[in-house]
């Protein structure tokens, strides 16, 4: 049967202003039940009405009508498109008045109001801010610090959903409450934990608070998510370890922890900047040689079995890493030059600007030169300087460039000497060499007139 819902909406008034306590219950279950069925518009106009109810301060503790008008408030925000309902709910007044309501409540009732808030938070972000500024943040952080057992899980993911805000964010570390968030990205659901996760990312960024979250067990939670979560919450889990990997003191704690392998693992994923961020993740943790001998060894394996894209993401740490003295004879000893050089034969321009772009880094190395010799790079570099890309071109001028200036390879690179790339690129790094001499001479020159100017007392 199709009720007439204009007819009743304006029964439910006429009870809600002048029956009974009891009829007004039955009133409030009924339209709990409907709540699945009743038109938007209609439950729309039961908001006002049901806010009034529960914003009389002198009833609140004795009327078994407010846990009930909770609980259809909780049924109306789930219905509807994009949260709308949960939107008016929360300027309609009625979230402060379940605030206010919340911590002189039997247990019962407070479920009820957890379950409600529970749902306003997650169905729109300003009902985040509402809670936040009219005191809710310290009512959620002083039940979980009374334990709350039996309605923990909402507490916790009540909190998650708050500390996307700013003032929320600052507020925990004045309350004592990063525990708690630790603990929220720790258990719940995984948008929860994910929010919980990206949060801690942002209160991380200080130094003394990376060092609180470090000691509250942090990194042990974020290699959790980085094992269990879903392509969403692995970028995420793997952007806030990374902001912890920022600090030395934490690099080989991170390693220890098991961290490279699932970074190599984010690596192969499908989500571009889970890659770029193992690829930054990659580049801290091997400033310790013996990460960098495991990450080189992983990234060996992606070169040999990933897919264009991984293998790219490969190639691109081994460019940086290339940069790095110490790990120039880890790269060499891997294995990894032959692979590179093979795969500038690669269908992908996207692996071959970022191979090409290793192989350049590389070249700067006497030893790693005679590697990429004897791997057969010369011959592919040439055929890179008559490539449409600027990059693939600009890379294999720059190797060849630093072929020339071996003595054992320059009659071999001396046939493209001539090439327009090859001089541009040559011209190129004589101005920036040029520049860094000049900049050596006028600081050495500086230094001098410092030793001689007299000291003075």
């Amino acid at each position: 049967m199709n009720p007439n819902w204009e007819e009743s909406l304006n029964h439910f008034e006429r009870i809600i202003d002048s029956g009974t306590e009891s009829m007004r219950i039955k009133a409030v279950i009924k339209l709990s039940k409907l709540s699945n069925q009743a038109p938007e518009y209609i439950l729309s106009q039961t908001i006002p009405i049901l806010s009034n109810l529960i914003a009389d301060d002198s009833s609140h503790n004795s009327s078994p009508l407010q846990g009930l008008v909770i609980h259809c408030l909780k049924c109306i925000a789930r219905q509807g498109d994009d949260g709308r309902l949960a939107t008016e709910i929360g300027q309609s007044g009625a979230l402060c008045s379940i605030l206010r309501f919340l911590p002189q409540s039997n247990a019962s009732v407070q479920k009820i109001c957890l379950k409600c808030i529970w749902c306003l938070v997650n169905l729109c972000n300003e009902n985040r801010l509402i809670v936040a500024m009219n005191g809710g943040l310290e009512i959620i952080v002083n039940m979980l610090s009374s334990s709350m057992d039996g309605v923990r899980r909402y507490l916790l993911e009540i909190l998650s959903a708050l500390s996307l805000v700013r003032v929320v964010r600052r507020g925990l570390v004045s309350l004592g409450g990063l525990r708690f968030l630790v603990e929220a990205a720790r258990v719940g659901n995984m948008l929860s934990r994910e929010r919980a996760c990206q949060a801690i990312g942002l209160l991380g960024i200080t130094r003394r608070v990376r060092r609180m979250l470090v000691d509250l067990g942090v990194i042990d939670v974020l290699m959790e998510l980085l094992r269990v979560g879903d392509g969403a919450l692995k970028v995420v889990a793997g952007n806030t370890l990374g902001m912890i990997l920022a600090n030395i003191d934490y690099i080989d704690l991170v390693a220890q922890s098991g961290a490279i392998p699932l970074f190599a693992e984010l690596i192969q994923g499908s989500e571009s900047v889970g890659q770029e961020i193992a690829e930054d993740a990659f580049c801290l943790l091997a400033v310790g040689e013996a990460n960098a001998v495991v990450i080189a060894e992983h990234l060996v394996r992606i070169l040999r079995e990933g897919n264009a894209e991984s293998k790219a993401a490969a190639a691109n740490v081994f460019w940086d890493l290339s940069g790095y003295k110490h790990t120039v004879p880890v790269i060499r000893n891997s294995g990894a030059i032959p692979l590179l050089v093979e795969l500038l034969s690669s269908q992908s321009s996207e692996v071959r600007e970022t191979v090409s772009g290793a192989i350049a880094q590389l070249s700067y190395s006497q030893a790693d030169r005679e590697a990429l010799n004897e791997s057969g790079a010369v011959p592919l570099l040439l055929d890179l300087l008559h490539d449409d890309s600027e990059e693939l071109k600009d890379n294999a001028a720059e190797a060849l460039i630093n072929f020339f200036d071996d003595p054992l390879q320059h009659e071999t690179i001396s046939q493209v000497v001539d090439h327009p790339s090859f001089r541009s690129m040559q011209n190129r790094l004589g101005r920036i060499r040029g520049a860094s001499d000049n900049q050596t001479v006028s600081s050495m020159r500086q230094m001098n007139i410092n030793q001689a100017e007299p000291t003075r007392d």
